[in-house]
């Protein structure tokens, strides 16, 4: 498991390209046959993937974790962005489509993830923080959450944003996560933009055509920098920073949040015009 130490606003200000890349952008997750993982010290999340083939793989423990198992003070959340697949907790087996998402709580030493065709094979995001609490193990569907239509056409931003995981409807101890789709010929996430120091969020964008790409915009308000993203690639975004962005062509996203507060419309928003 590999350990990203976050950037502060001081040394983000003079970074390169390439540093602003190796502390902000994952692209190295969802590789066949393997859960893979990456700890970052910024509210201690641990992002990641699993992408079972013809043999399931049973989700471990880490050095960097110091537990005995990985939910033994953890609470995860799963998406399914790829074919059909299940993932068993303890004794309990939980059919996953895609863009189903399944909330793991704290305690549940057993968690394996499978999938029901190895030739389109179920594509698991994963996202963690601490838990000080248990709430239940729940299966979320995608088709049963209400979502919410933002944006319009005219400012390239309609969008359907949906759910999952948050205080009016699975509950969790800090982890608060979701899934942003949007329309054909819009393009813009997330605008106006706004930070939350109360909370770091990670951006996990997927369906995004192979040739296309997302320009992730972040840091401060008035000192902005940019990410070039690919298909399946993931951004951290610390308290201090805006995310949002404009993509070649319409994509969708995960955004997942942990830290002090769970209130979604806990944000500070930025003017357009103020941007620099």
């Amino acid at each position: 498991m590999k350990i990203i130490q976050m950037a502060d606003l001081v040394r983000f200000r003079t970074m390169t390209t390439q540093e602003l890349r190796d502390t902000f952008l994952i692209s190295s997750l969802f590789q066949p046959g393997q859960i893979s993982f990456l700890y970052v010290d910024l509210d201690r999340t641990v992002i990641g993937s699993a992408v079972p083939l013809a043999e399931p793989l049973r989700l471990s423990t880490y050095d960097a974790l110091r537990a005995s198992y990985f939910t033994e003070r953890r609470e995860l959340g799963v998406l399914n962005i790829g074919g059909p697949g299940t993932v068993q907790v303890r004794d309990a087996e939980y059919e996953l489509g895609k863009l189903d998402a399944l909330y793991v709580g704290r305690g549940n030493e057993k968690v394996v993830f499978a999938s029901k065709d190895a030739s389109h094979p179920a594509e698991f995001y994963l996202l963690s923080y601490p838990s000080h609490a248990v709430h239940p193990t729940s299966l979320i569907r995608a088709s049963e959450q209400q979502g919410s239509k933002l944006g319009s056409s005219e400012t390239a931003n309609l969008r359907e944003i949906t759910r999952l995981i948050h205080l009016n409807g699975v509950r969790s101890s800090q982890l608060v996560m979701g899934f942003t789709r949007l329309a054909p010929g819009s393009v813009w996430n997330t605008m106006p933009a706004h930070t939350h120091m109360r909370r770091s969020e990670v951006y996990f964008y997927f369906d995004l055509d192979a040739d296309q790409r997302v320009v992730h915009l972040m840091g401060p308000g008035d000192e902005t920098r940019n990410l070039v993203v690919a298909n399946k690639q993931v951004v951290i975004s610390p308290g201090w920073s805006i995310h949002c962005g404009v993509g070649t062509k319409n994509y969708a996203f995960c955004w997942g949040m942990g830290g002090e507060n769970q209130e979604y419309s806990d944000m500070d928003a930025l003017a357009i015009a103020d941007l620099r």
